[in-house]
């Protein structure tokens, strides 16, 4: 009987991040173009600092827009950014199952920077893929129980690869052996009571 019951209790957790998806296959971190090795950016964000917690208004406790993020060291010969948001303790950062994905982006080589709520007035010639609610849309923080990470990895590309319509797996694969540069930001977030 207990068997059951934590059984049930496991599948709402999962029902709670946003629906009752099976684990994620393993995605890889896309590679660099064939004999090279992938430079380093630095990606920031006015609304929270590295390892701090992104602010209730970029959540599902506030107004739910997209945090404003800048980045620099951008290499010569980027045609194409791509943003991949996830957070890899859904359901329970004590028990992790998957990696939720929160947003799916591509950038043009112009972009250095993305205001906050910029979800919804994305650079002329951006694209957004779909994120695990099924969307193509920014979908903020809303952990079902403690304080779950968010990755924000940003990835400068040798090639021009639109995200739209592709989930994380699809546009990882598309960029895979054209990553040029990547940066990484990560805050975290637990909901309020």
């Amino acid at each position: 009987m207990r068997l059951v019951i934590e059984t049930l209790f496991a599948c709402a957790l999962v029902a709670a991040c946003g629906g009752s998806k099976t684990a994620e296959p393993s995605v890889k971190e896309p590679g660099a173009p064939s004999g090279s090795t992938i430079a380093a950016m630095k990606l920031t964000s006015t609304a929270f600092a590295a390892g701090q917690a992104i602010p209730s208004e970029h959540t599902c406790d506030g107004k739910d827009v997209s945090p404003p993020l800048a980045w620099d060291g951008v290499l010569a010969g980027t045609k194409r950014f791509a943003l991949v948001v996830d957070d890899p303790d859904a359901p329970d950062p004590a028990a992790p199952k998957r990696v939720w994905v929160h947003w799916v982006v591509s950038l043009p080589p112009d972009a250095h920077a993305l205001s906050a709520g910029a979800s919804t007035a994305l650079p002329s010639g951006a694209a957004i893929g779909k994120n695990d609610w099924g969307n193509p849309a920014w979908g903020g923080p809303c952990p079902p129980i403690g304080r779950h990470r968010y990755f924000f990895k940003l990835y400068a590309l040798d090639r021009a690869v639109d995200a739209a319509g592709l989930d994380k797996a699809g546009l990882i694969k598309a960029i895979d052996g054209h990553v040029l540069a990547r940066g990484e930001l990560i805050g975290t977030y637990q909901k309020q009571p």
